[in-house]
């Protein structure tokens, strides 16, 4: 049955089929061929599939991103990270990474921050004499951020799917989010430097003293979202909802810059994202449980040990396998998918799960800025209005410093644990 239910799936991912109804059909077509089973189990597993509380924050982070980039927030943010940074050559690619690292620790999506921060500066680093396909390319590596930096949405579905803590997970993000960023920052700011950008960077920014004033309540957000997470004040969850009202009453009421017309279309672009991924993670549940009912983690957890003989070894083949993956599988499909496969052989290995999950994460995230079907490549040639052959070549030393990161991140489970066995 596995053998058949990952054959119809390929075959389907081939005929461009989408993801989520591509596993939803080959799962049918598991149940209906190879068991006993009714098809009203489908039914039953995809409102299982999507029946856990800890899923209830993901269209609460993805409105509260909507309603910051609509409400003042972003551009606040921009213009905070501009005056620290902002006063070099190559300032302004400096910033598009800092203020993705700051908008990050609010939105959890990758896709949102994108938008949410393209909008403002590819426009801006264009302007200021940057390629139009190198602004894009930076704007897209700078975003996926935005799922590796908590709270973050990938990493809700890893700690469902493995059963791990959501609090560790995020405090857990920290290291390898700010590893990631610093090393973005000193490869454009080099770059920058090599390649003669942003010589006028400094034009428009704002003083410290200033951009603080200007962005206090922006900059309070994060501080109060992720403060009250760690304080135990609310679970990662109810924060999603403090998120949303703290951004809806800073836009509406504070900085007015939401009208009450903006509302609906705000609300209409959450829905539908939401939808989409909500529907991935229903189908990708229901191939789970068939997955697991024909013992296929079982039988790979068991043939990974017979056949690697190391925890290097399989942290290796794990990321190769996952690189690979994350190319052609949206990232919140694959960790429902391989996360309950791959977590218990890890554990075997000695590897802590949450550890493991960072490597998981970070990789997959790699999948949203790597052809053919990278996510935040479609939202930043769209914002950047370029076709996407021409953001390929500038992406290529952006993907090797992730790489690069990623192989720190992996063999060095430091970066990752240290935060978190210092509150665990």
């Amino acid at each position: 049955m596995s053998t058949a239910i990952l054959f119809a799936m390929l075959a389907l991912f081939a005929l461009s089929v989408p993801i989520a109804i591509s596993i939803g059909i080959a799962s049918v077509v598991g149940i209906a061929g190879f068991t006993n089973l009714p098809l009203l189990l489908v039914a039953q597993q995809l409102f299982v599939s999507l029946d856990r509380y800890p899923l209830a924050a993901i269209p609460f982070f993805i409105l509260a991103g909507n309603l910051m980039e609509v409400g003042g927030i972003s551009s606040r943010l921009v213009d905070f990270a501009k005056s620290i940074i902002g006063g070099v050559q190559g300032g302004l690619a400096c910033t598009c990474v800092l203020t993705c690292m700051i908008f990050a620790a609010v939105s959890g999506s990758s896709v949102a921050t994108t938008f949410a921060i393209g909008a403002i500066l590819i426009p801006a680093m264009v302007k200021h004499g940057y390629p139009a396909p190198f602004a894009a390319a930076l704007q897209a590596t700078s975003a996926e951020l935005g799922v590796i930096i908590p709270p973050s949405i990938p990493m809700i579905l890893y700690a469902v799917s493995a059963e791990v803590s959501i609090g560790e997970l995020f405090i857990a993000g920290i290291g390898p989010g700010i590893l990631i960023a610093a090393a973005l920052i000193v490869f454009v700011y080099i770059w920058c430097r090599i390649k003669g950008y942003g010589r006028d960077d400094q034009e428009g920014r704002l003083r410290f003293t200033a951009a603080v004033k200007r962005s206090a309540l922006a900059l309070l957000m994060p501080v109060v979202i992720i403060g009250g997470i760690y304080g135990g004040v609310f679970t990662p969850t109810e924060a999603s909802v403090v998120a949303v009202f703290y951004a809806l009453v800073v836009g509406l009421v504070v900085y007015r810059e939401i009208t009450l017309t903006d509302l609906l279309p705000i609300l209409r672009k959450s829905v539908i994202s939401s939808a989409i991924i909500m529907f991935i993670i229903a189908n990708a549940g229901l191939f789970s449980f068939l997955i697991n009912r024909a013992g296929l983690p079982t039988a790979v957890g068991e043939w990974l040990v017979q056949s690697i003989d190391s925890p290097v070894m399989f942290l290796l083949a794990v990321n190769a396998f996952l690189f690979v993956l994350g190319m052609f599988v949206e990232t919140s499909a694959a960790i429902i998918v391989i996360a309950p496969i791959l977590a218990p052989v890890a554990v075997h290995f000695g590897i802590d799960p949450i550890h493991f999950g960072l490597v998981m994460v970070v990789n997959l995230a790699m999948g949203m800025i790597t052809p053919p079907f990278g996510v935040n490549l479609f939202a930043a040639c769209q914002v950047a209005n370029i076709p996407l052959d021409r953001i390929v070549r500038p992406l290529g030393p952006f993907v090797l410093v992730i790489l690069t990161c990623l192989m720190i991140i992996t063999f060095v489970p430091e970066i990752s644990m240290v935060f978190r066995d210092l509150l665990y």
